[in-house]
């Protein structure tokens, strides 16, 4: 993982802590406000969207996504997609 890319996991663990703190974002398919994920992004400072369900599945490495996480609603939106054959 690069500095600045948004991290996309099911969940997050103590081992993703580095990628944590490089990421510019962090967005899973399972957790809640109490989720490892929720509370290590509240102590960074970054912004965080739990409990997506299909993060992992809807979104591929390279894709250019937008991440809103707001007090109350976190908005992940694709922005444009990662097409097979770009090299990356």
């Amino acid at each position: 993982m690069l500095s600045g890319e948004i991290l996309v996991a099911p969940m997050t663990s103590p081992y993703h802590v580095p990628a944590m703190n490089m990421a510019k974002a962090i967005v899973t398919d399972e957790g809640g406000i109490l989720s490892h994920a929720a509370i290590i992004a509240r102590e960074l400072g970054k912004p965080c969207v739990v409990g997506t369900v299909h993060a992992t599945t809807s979104i591929r490495t390279g894709d250019r996504i937008r991440v809103r996480a707001l007090p109350s609603v976190g908005h992940v939106e694709i922005l444009s997609e990662q097409t097979v054959g770009d090299g990356k």
